[in-house]
């Protein structure tokens, strides 16, 4: 069977054809204008899935930087606390060694019992430091002070009541310090120590039988201090963990999303050329005719 060809066929044709060259330059003036390999899911379905699973880690992965930040910020606070509050202890014990001296007159131990009750009240102040509103060795205790008057430790004991920051999909890191395992509680604290050794001092006691609780306690200083130097390692090494992951997520999001510039603006020019010599030929073959004037 013979097909006929008629001029009508063939318009149709060259109209079908060119409609198709103008449908393609207008998907690569999208691409070239808004830079992104596709608007729709329906564009390219997988890759809008793949998008989505990278942008849901990208998000995550920013969390993670906002809990690190957060999490150094209170390691940061808890630190400077830590390292005060060993200055303060150490002062106390130089004076309790003085006081210890048997030749140290009445007033000079009175001199030495007010010392230490103002030290007292500065570690009192210390170890009540906030971040953010929050006590730093209180855990997640709402009351405002790690210490109330009555010595008593106002958080809970264990990782459970600490503060902990998430830092990966697998990966807490506790950003505070359990106060009552620093400085004791009640009278077993190192306030009440203190306390002690300045009402010894005004007597005119020995007081170099306190040397041993404060050693103790000024162990358990240094020993939560290098907990808490472990703990920022521990984070600052997440820090760097987390920003490559940002700059691997980023990668392949742009991989999946972005367009080749260059490559979509040349596209773009050679189907213009193409648009224009279908053109210039269907003007060339379906030059019009007496019949087309007169319909």
């Amino acid at each position: 069977m013979i097909t006929r060809v008629t001029n009508q066929t063939m318009m149709q044709s060259a109209q079908r054809n060119l409609q198709t060259n103008l449908a393609r330059m207008a998907e690569l003036q999208d691409k070239a204008s808004g830079q992104k390999a596709f608007t729709r899911a329906s564009d390219d379905p997988s890759a809008a899935a793949e998008s989505l699973r990278v942008r849901a880690e990208l998000r995550a992965v920013d969390q993670y930087s906002r809990n690190i930040a957060d999490g150094d910020a209170w390691l940061t606070a808890v630190d400077s606390s830590l390292t005060a509050a060993s200055a303060t202890l150490n002062k106390v014990r130089d004076l309790t060694v003085q006081g210890g001296n048997g030749s140290l007159s009445a007033s000079g131990r009175e001199a030495l019992a007010i010392e230490v009750s103002a030290l007292r009240e500065q570690l009192l102040a210390q170890t009540n430091t906030k971040h953010q509103g929050r006590t730093i060795f209180a855990g997640n205790s709402d009351t405002g002070v790690a210490f109330t008057d009555t010595l008593d430790h106002t958080g809970g004991t264990g990782d459970e009541r600490g503060v902990m920051r998430r830092v990966d999909a697998n990966v807490t890191v506790r950003v505070d310090v359990d106060g009552a395992a620093v400085f004791g509680t009640g009278d077993a604290s190192v306030f009440r120590l203190l306390d002690n050794i300045a009402v010894e001092l005004k007597l005119g006691t020995d007081v170099s039988g306190h040397l041993g609780a404060l050693d103790t306690r000024l162990a358990a200083v240094r020993t939560h201090h290098a907990e808490v130097g472990t703990r920022h390692a521990q984070i600052l090494n997440s820090q760097e963990v987390n920003m490559e992951t940002s700059v691997s997520l980023e990668a392949q999001r742009s991989r999946v999303e972005d367009v080749d510039l260059a490559a979509v603006i040349l596209e773009m020019k050679l189907q213009e050329v193409t648009y224009q010599s279908a053109l210039a030929v269907t003007a060339r073959v379906l030059q019009p005719t007496l019949m087309d004037f007169l319909r």
